[in-house]
């Protein structure tokens, strides 16, 4: 009789955590999503992971003994084999706190842990932008920019847990922006949504001619949105935001030769025309194999990403057990 395998996988966040059990092709078999309130403290925080885990598991009708492995993602550094959150910006609570073992320990099923951008990259590698492929790049762009990168199936997550800082990657320094991270000339600082905006009102402030107005609040899409009406100033800071994210996409491409970059994150609602302006800049400074060859896409598997691969990541430590039990 042929054995089912299946994995839970739980991408934390800020405001909402998201859990869902994922079969051995990566289908979603449940999704469930419950308020994090970090704000309660490290163990009401580790008891409401564990809440979403089984409600995810009930919702797929299935038992605990019958999961196989569980992911978890989170965001802020963390210390990836040590299981633990150090300094998560937006889970102040959180600070030095183990998951990996507690949640192990819990549900008697080996666990898996990994920062929440290493974790969406393994999702759209596993089943998504980047199926069947060897390599992946993943930038995230929200409120910030975030990454990860895929080599033959394994998260590059570097010797100190802080590899795949995409957003991070210095791209001007003669006369650089402050990133949020409180650093110079960084991707994120010009390519993220809270980017677009403050360059957008720079802009208005210096110049007045657009339909976006500078006493008015507006949205990274009503930029894009301008944008594709025509509006002049809007179209400067849409064209300057893909070629920003095609410097960063070059960087990449030129360092670790990757099958395919995907984007993923709101800003990819400005739909097909602003991927068609990242390949056109990545064309124009990318060596030509590369650039003939490295596939530029939207990611594939929107907010599930996360939960998918924290799955995928469960899945792998699982098959790793596996082998070293039956090394033949």
């Amino acid at each position: 009789m042929e054995t089912s395998f299946y994995y839970v996988g739980l991408d934390v966040g800020g405001s909402t955590m998201k859990g869902g059990v994922v079969d051995e092709s990566g289908r979603p078999l449940s999704s469930i999503s419950l308020p994090t309130e970090a704000y309660k403290g490290q163990e009401f925080g580790l008891e409401r992971m564990c809440e979403t885990i089984q409600a995810a598991v009930k919702s797929a009708g299935l038992q605990i003994n019958q999961i196989s492995a569980i992911g978890v993602a989170t965001p802020g550094t963390m210390d990836i084999p040590g299981g633990i959150i150090l300094d998560p910006p937006n889970l102040r609570p959180w600070q030095n706190m183990p998951v990996r073992e507690p949640i192990q320990e819990r549900f008697k099923v080996p666990t898996a842990f990994q920062n929440d951008a290493n974790a969406a990259a393994m999702g759209e590698f596993w089943v998504g932008a980047g199926k069947d492929l060897h390599s992946l790049v993943l930038y995230t762009l929200g409120t910030g920019v975030g990454g990860g990168i895929i080599l033959g199936g394994e998260v590059v997550q570097g010797e100190h847990s802080h590899g795949a800082e995409l957003g991070h990657v210095r791209i001007e320094m003669s006369n650089p922006r402050r990133c949020g991270c409180g650093r110079m000339g960084c991707l994120e600082a010009y390519a993220s949504a809270t980017a677009v905006l403050k360059r957008t009102r720079e802009a208005l402030a210096q110049d007045g001619k657009s339909r976006l107005k500078s006493d008015r609040d507006f949205t990274a899409k009503d930029v894009f949105d301008a944008a594709a009406l025509g509006d002049a100033l809007a179209e400067k800071i849409v064209e300057e935001t893909a070629f920003y994210l095609a410097v960063g996409t070059v960087n990449m491409m030129h360092t670790i030769d990757p099958d395919v970059v995907a984007f993923a994150g709101g800003m990819i609602a400005a739909g097909d025309g602003f991927l068609q302006r990242i390949r056109r800049h990545v064309l124009e400074m990318a060596f030509p194999v590369p650039a003939a060859k490295t596939k530029i896409l939207y990611a594939k598997l929107g907010s599930d990403a996360g939960f998918i691969g924290a799955a995928a990541c469960g899945r792998q430590t699982y098959l790793k057990l596996l082998k070293r039990k039956d090394p033949a």
